[in-house]
């Protein structure tokens, strides 16, 4: 994609959504990262609907851990890979007050040692809790990438830096910041895997469908 049309690409995304936010609810930094684990695989909403119940119970690792993973298994039993999740989630808690008093580090790199915390989960977390210019590459970014010929890349990696070349120095810095929630949000409800509904895409004009099936 030219240069010119990523810029206007991102023009009208904005046009149509001037701030676009995480769908995740969460009240504080270790909610937040807390609910980027549980959505590994599975959609917001389907988290959003187990999270209150245990953000009440558990808002902090302290209280997670002394809720223990048997119990925190009960309230996300609804979420994909709930056992794997609640192990993570246990052992990320237990780190962070050994390691770092409670607090969650704020570089990517750290944040990746945790338990349960890839490249993905560090970005998004960063982007939506500092407002950091991070790229998180989940499904919806990683197909997107490729389709529109943005960011291509057959690995979240790849896309990851592809789309930084892209974007950065070309939008405007400030936006920076809203380039994988715009994206997310485009491939989430309107450039959906199966079926894009490119008649109603406000960027068909500039899109190249590659591998879109007419």
């Amino acid at each position: 994609m030219k240069k010119e049309d990523i810029k206007e690409f991102f023009f009208r995304l904005k046009k149509a959504n001037p701030e676009p936010k995480c769908e995740l609810n969460f009240d504080s930094p270790y909610t937040l990262l807390v609910a980027i684990v549980l959505s590994a695989q599975t959609t917001d909403k389907n988290v959003n609907k187990a999270t209150p119940a245990l953000f009440k119970q558990a808002p902090t690792p302290e209280k997670m851990l002394a809720l223990g993973e048997e119990k925190l298994k009960e309230y996300i039993r609804s979420i994909g890979l709930f056992n794997s999740k609640a192990k993570n989630i246990i052992a990320l808690s237990k780190e962070l007050i050994e390691k770092f008093h409670g607090e969650i580090p704020k570089d990517v790199d750290t944040l990746q040692k945790l338990p349960g915390v890839g490249r993905k989960t560090a970005n998004v977390f960063l982007n939506t809790m500092y407002g950091l210019p991070t790229f998180g590459v989940d499904t919806h970014v990683l197909r997107l990438g490729n389709r529109i010929g943005l960011a291509p890349g057959k690995t979240p990696l790849e896309v990851e830096k592809n789309l930084q070349k892209a974007v950065v120095h070309v939008i405007p810095d400030d936006d920076l910041k809203y380039v994988s929630h715009w994206l997310v949000l485009h491939g989430r409800y309107i450039c959906t895997a199966k079926k894009p509904m490119c008649k109603q895409c406000p960027v068909a004009d500039l899109c190249p469908k590659i591998g879109v099936k007419e």
